[in-house]
């Protein structure tokens, strides 16, 4: 074992020597963000994705530029804001929020006519546009959101919202997912499918979800899907991921370690080209 972690770390210490650094700027929203606000997940996270990609990579150098909470549609709004400068890579992983907070789609036509921030879409084009003004080089990696089931959130149990696995506002996630993806293949630029990873479904997202049985009072732990119709109470009831809950989410919607651990298996697969 110890020959092992020796060999390990020079193949480290080899590839950063042998390799020119690199500069990544990653976009996003509260999934990139917390990988600087670990004790912002109650610590149920060691470290996120932007940490162990470039552990794997040390000649990489990241940028955090995750914006809790925020949509596609806000950070176009915003980017002139952001701070944002030329870099060598770029990741865009983004989506989810606009799909909780009923943002439109659009169609693909705004992303090609450069609409404008009223859709996904159009907001997408804006984001691209000025990247490339920043490195017209620089590869851009496009991350689709996640499936999702239940969320609560550890420091509020009233910041709450039911999964993917049914529609918000007439659209579902997939098509969010399917959007980023046209938009990537479009600019043959590579596209981590997150949402259609096997090892990210719905079912692997947490290991139950303990709720009170509505005849009897007694909390049980419902495994998914079984507990879509299972009220919860965030006014009486105890929170419903208790840690031995936590799978590839720890609350539902955001990676726990071995999530963000799927996700950094498919970046270096992507950043170790560059």
């Amino acid at each position: 074992m110890k020959k092992l972690a020796v060999f390990s770390l020079l193949v480290c210490l080899l590839s950063s020597f042998s390799h020119k650094e690199l500069s990544w700027i990653a976009i996003g929203d509260s999934i990139t963000y917390l990988n600087e606000h670990l004790n912002e997940t109650g610590n149920r996270i060691t470290k996120g994705y932007m940490t162990r990609v470039t552990e794997k990579l040390p000649y990489i150098h990241y940028t955090n530029q995750g914006h809790n909470g925020w949509t596609a549609i806000r950070i176009a709004q915003e980017i002139d804001k952001l701070g944002l400068v030329k870099a060598d890579v770029y990741s865009i992983f983004l989506g989810t929020n606009d799909w909780w907070s009923g943002r439109p789609l659009g169609r693909f036509e705004d992303y090609k006519q450069n609409s404008g921030n009223g859709t996904v879409y159009g907001a997408f084009r804006t984001i691209v546009n000025k990247l490339r003004s920043l490195n017209p080089e620089a590869p851009i990696v496009f991350i689709t959101p996640m499936q999702r089931v239940d969320f609560v959130y550890l420091a509020n149990f009233k910041n709450n919202a039911y999964g993917s696995y049914k529609d918000k506002n007439g659209q579902l996630l997939e098509a969010f997912a399917n959007a980023i993806d046209s938009i990537g293949n479009y600019e043959k630029l590579p596209v981590i499918d997150l949402y259609h990873t096997k090892g990210l479904a719905h079912k692997k997202l947490v290991k139950f979800k303990r709720l009170k049985d509505p005849k009897t009072g007694e909390y049980t732990n419902y495994r998914y899907p079984k507990f879509i119709d299972v009220p919860f109470s965030p006014e009486t009831d105890e929170y419903p991921y208790p840690v031995e809950a936590i799978d590839r989410t720890y609350d539902g919607l955001h990676p726990s370690d071995k999530g963000y651990e799927l996700i950094t298996k498919q970046l270096v697969k992507v950043m170790k080209k560059y």
